[in-house]
């Protein structure tokens, strides 16, 4: 190897790991040359590399669904860049960690600690992947919903390959095997972005403190006593109404609430949201 070889590939090296030019060098040496080999060889300082990259924020990525027999699995992968997102190595990584969190029903520390295709941990190839691409990249959360019950349907928004997008909603029916109702559901809670399925299910905390910048924005604008008091419970009302999947405007007809279209939809016994959940890509980072 001639020495600008060698230059060309410590540089190349570093660019790929983030690690310094002796270490670089070294790795190059002992490998021949051979850049896939250095970046093993360099995993331990790799792994002290990428976790000064931990400091950082990673708020792109891509959010994954699995389904297999009336079960569904979902898991957010973050990167920092958008463009990492579409990264092929990233893509892989993403998929193969989808499978695994399907196999180990949304569990995160099963995740980790899982045997990916080249029979090595999630973990540790995490940690290659984030000193290879030089990018924070982190398994953010995961859920599973069984088939025990309800029904599952899903939705995937903004979908950059089948089952892989950007916004991914699931939720779970009793007393309907309507695919169609099912699927523009989870379309609506993708759109809408409810909290909770009813008023119950709002914890007390988040309406105590809506309550709280209500009041403050009417105190602070003149208003007191009763007609402050009328006013805070109006727009109390109205937040949950908002937030509320069954009290929501349904997407398709303004005219009507998401409780509306399940009574129309209705066969025999009442159809009822079990459960739902939405994965958007970064949101709360």
């Amino acid at each position: 190897m001639t020495d600008k070889d060698l230059l060309n590939n410590v540089k190349k090296l570093r660019e790929l790991t983030g690690v310094g030019f002796k270490d670089c060098k070294i790795a190059i040496d002992e490998n021949g040359g051979d850049i896939e080999k250095s970046i093993e060889y360099l995993r331990k300082k790799g792994i002290a590399k990428a976790s000064k990259k931990m400091g950082r924020s990673a708020s792109e990525g891509l959010v994954l669904v699995e389904e297999n027999n009336g079960e569904v699995s979902i898991i957010e992968i973050n990167s920092e860049t958008d463009f990492v997102a579409k990264n092929n190595d990233f893509l892989d990584f993403a998929k193969q960690v989808s499978k695994i969190n399907f196999l180990t029903r949304g569990n995160l520390e099963k995740i980790n600690e899982s045997k990916m295709k080249n029979q090595t941990s999630v973990n540790e190839n995490l940690i290659n992947l984030i000193s290879k691409i030089g990018e924070k990249i982190t398994i953010r959360r995961a859920n599973f919903f069984s088939k025990d019950k309800g029904k599952n349907f899903y939705y995937v928004h903004s979908a950059v390959e089948k089952n892989i997008g950007k916004i991914v909603s699931i939720v779970k029916l009793l007393n309907t095997d309507s695919k169609d109702l099912g699927q523009k559901l989870a379309m609506h809670i993708a759109a809408s972005n409810p909290i909770a399925i009813d008023k119950d299910g709002i914890e007390k905390s988040v309406i105590d403190k809506e309550l709280e910048i209500i009041k403050e924005e009417l105190i602070n604008s003149g208003k007191k006593g009763d007609i402050a008091d009328k006013i805070s419970n109006g727009k109390i009302n109205k937040f949950v109404s908002e937030n509320t999947l069954l009290n929501q405007i349904w997407i398709m007809d303004p005219q009507k609430k998401v409780s509306d279209i399940l009574k129309e939809n209705k066969v025999k016994d009442d159809i009822k949201i079990l459960d739902f959940l939405r994965f958007k890509v970064g949101e709360g980072v």
